[in-house]
């Protein structure tokens, strides 16, 4: 059986990714320990074409590939408890729906003839 290894190249590209947005984060004055990833997108960017020579006169295309990272990180919300109710408020009483006579009377017009 073969075994796969970790993208290292990857990821170390995104951990630097993701110390630069700490350090912007200090630079904002946001508490960096609150931080958490809400958005992280990753997207094909458009190949990089160089040229590579190969015997007998012939060139073929050394192309990259490289990504657009997309990385949004927002302040963890605390969660505040619901204060409890000590009276319970009134609760609303749905009732009957309306007949199409009470529909005529109560706003739309209707001539009977």
């Amino acid at each position: 059986a073969t075994q796969g290894r970790w993208p290292k190249k990857s990821a170390e590209v995104l951990i630097g990714l993701l110390k630069n947005a700490e350090s912007n984060a200090e630079v904002k004055n946001l508490d960096v320990e609150n931080l958490v990833i809400s958005h992280i997108q990753v997207n094909r960017a458009q190949h990089q074409r160089r040229r590579t020579y190969r015997a007998h006169g012939r060139i073929n295309p050394y192309m990259s590939s490289p990504a657009h990272v997309e990385l949004f990180l927002s302040e963890k919300e605390v969660q505040v408890k619901k204060p409890e109710d000590t009276e319970e408020s009134p609760k609303k009483i749905a009732g009957k729906k309306k007949g199409p006579k009470a529909r005529l009377t109560s706003g739309a017009t209707a001539t009977a003839e």
